[in-house]
């Protein structure tokens, strides 16, 4: 049953478009042309046709990581994504990408092969390659169901989509059984997405005009951006909202992409001194695209508490559900941050906003903090002398070196925590496992993310991926897919040869000197070796003045690279800067 040997009727005249085909049909009517997976017997025929399409088909070494790479997919285009799996082992595989998108909030369309259901139904023992797919995902995807009958192809693509893209975005399984693959339908031009499910929902119109009004009378008004700004490309309409109100930007852990435009008034919440001020001197927030969640501290406690009683609440939400959840609100406005933020800006016209006192001084404030932070990195060690390299000397080079155009990829523990303080760079694309916290997503992110925007746009354009070698090991055959797609990817992987955040704990829970069990590994790793052999380009680092060139030199020779550096393990694992403002996104204690 696995290979198909029926022959094909040479004289059969074709009955409609097959199911295959109808499925990339629906797809492309959301404007997807990007697909992720290894093929199985089921899907031999999609992913022929869609190439032939000019679809950008991908194929990586791990269904995790093709979720991933979807995943991505998701972020920079702002559109639902598809990743394939093969039925048995290869759905099994995919499991964590699915329990990330749920998490993560990230609308991928899954499908999974399957036995044909004659084959699943009988009863029978020792049935290769199988088992019940959806028992084990349904738990972890927002709508669950099966391509039984090819007439069901079209309600059952749609709702995936529709239920993907309404409230709080979340991913969805279809099976996609054998019998099905190859039958025909007689069907009209598929519809685009307005005919079949909610786009672009405006808010109330009342609701509208009183934050209008709450708006205008705010003394110290901030806008707290969230993971959806960027997910739902609505940085134009909120630039426009932030210029016309006069507001600072706070981003939460999520919405750490900086707006072109405004990245001079763009803070992140709780590692800039003067997001700090600024959430302590509000009288309005303007919650837009975030969950209010654990590292905002629910927008409740820590930073929010002094002035709480005279600050006042807006807040825009997709998911009705959510409001008033982890705080309460006091203007809630349901809808598409795409259709809210532009009727805010129109319901402004004609009001007198004098915008933030202080927005100039913390514009300044911020500036010095980051140029200061460059300086005092300049007092670390910088891996001359046979002194290993601090790591905020390794950020602070690798981010100093960014491209003013790229994408921006992150990913690891302890070496994300020295980004949040030490990064040099504003990037308007930046990818990371923000919520979830599952690491080693950083190169399926990294490809899936250029992939798609080049798949989206035309444009090739540089990624940089600072990550750290735990997390860049998990999924590191990804890295031949770079090279196969000749991506301008470079890939700086702080090196210690250890669990950085595990061996911190050790060594704060026990003291140190103590065994530490599990959370070191071999010195004799070489990355820059490895990305050899898979035919990129290595260069090996121990000295901080060398990472800029190295990187300078990668985007002009092209193709992906990957530079292996050197850093200090004991800082990496003791001196995490800022670590108690980390602690505190844990809220045990604090509920």
């Amino acid at each position: 049953m696995y290979a198909d040997d029926t022959p094909a009727d040479p004289t059969a005249k074709p009955k409609g478009v097959p199911v295959y085909k109808r499925i990339l049909d629906l797809f492309e009517a959301e404007g997807i042309k990007t697909l992720f997976g290894i093929p199985d017997p089921n899907f031999v025929h999609l992913f022929l046709e869609a190439e032939r399409r000019g679809w950008t088909v991908v194929s990586p070494h791990h269904e995790a990581a093709a979720g991933f790479m979807a995943e991505a997919a998701t972020r920079i285009t702002g559109k639902p994504a598809l990743a394939i799996g093969t039925l048995g082992p290869g759905m099994a595989n995919m499991m964590p990408a699915i329990q990330c998108c749920k998490v993560e909030n990230s609308p991928v369309i899954f499908m999974g092969g399957q036995r044909a259901r004659i084959t699943e139904r009988r009863v029978r023992r020792g049935r290769i390659q199988f088992v019940r797919q959806e028992p084990m995902i349904e738990d972890s995807v927002k709508y669950s169901a099966s391509i039984e009958y090819a007439d069901q192809t079209d309600e059952i693509i749609r709702e995936a989509i529709r239920v993907s893209m309404s409230g709080t975005p979340g991913p969805s399984y279809i099976e996609y059984p054998h019998h099905t693959v190859l039958e025909e339908l007689d069907v009209p031009e598929a519809l685009p997405p307005h005919r079949y499910r909610l786009t672009m929902q405006g808010a109330d119109g009342d609701r509208v005009a009183e934050a209008a009004e709450m708006i205008a009378k705010a003394k110290n008004p901030i806008i707290l951006a969230g993971h959806a700004v960027y997910t739902s490309k609505s940085g134009a309409a909120v630039k426009e909202l932030a210029l016309k109100i006069g507001a600072p930007v706070i981003q939460t852990s999520g919405g750490t992409a900086f707006i072109e435009g405004i990245e001079d008034r763009t803070f992140p919440y709780g590692f800039s001194e003067v997001s700090i001020d600024a959430v302590v001197e509000s009288d309005l927030c303007i919650a837009l695209g975030t969950e209010l969640g654990e590292p905002s501290h629910y927008g409740r406690w820590r930073h929010w508490v002094d002035n709480e009683a005279n600050r006042k609440w807006i807040y825009v939400q997709q998911d009705p559900t959510a409001i008033g959840v982890n705080r309460e609100i006091d203007c809630p406005l349901v809808g598409d941050l795409r259709a809210v933020v532009p009727q805010l800006v129109r319901a402004l016209e004609g009001k007198t906003l004098p915008g933030h006192p202080r927005l100039e001084e913390f514009i300044k404030g911020d500036a010095q903090q980051i140029k200061d932070l460059d300086e005092e990195s300049q007092t670390r060690d910088d891996g001359t002398g046979n002194v290993a390299m601090n790591t905020a000397r390794f950020v602070v080079e690798a981010t100093k070196a960014f491209p003013k155009d790229g994408i921006m990829i992150r990913d690891g523990g302890a070496t994300v925590i020295y980004t949040w303080t030490y990064n040099q760079a504003k990037p308007h694309d930046v990818i990371w496992n923000q919520n979830y916290g599952h690491i080693g997503t950083g190169l399926p992110y990294a490809t899936g993310a250029m992939l798609a925007d080049q798949a989206a746009t035309g444009k090739v354009r540089p990624g940089m991926l600072v990550t750290s070698d735990s997390s860049f090991l998990f999924h590191i055959g990804e890295l031949e897919v770079a090279v196969r797609k000749n991506l301008p990817l470079v890939c700086v992987v702080g090196v210690d040869f250890q669990w950085g955040l595990e061996v911190g704990i050790y060594r704060s829970t026990f003291g140190t000197g103590t065994n530490e069990a599990g959370v070191h590994w071999s010195d004799k790793v070489r990355f820059d070796k490895i990305a050899e052999g898979f035919g990129a380009h290595g260069d090996y680092i121990t000295d901080a003045a060398d990472i800029g060139p190295a990187i300078r030199k990668a985007y002009e020779r092209g193709g992906p690279t990957v530079i292996h550096v050197k850093i200090d393990p004991v800082a990496n694992a003791e001196d995490k800067p800022q670590y108690s403002e980390f602690r505190t996104w844990y809220a045990e204690g604090t509920q």
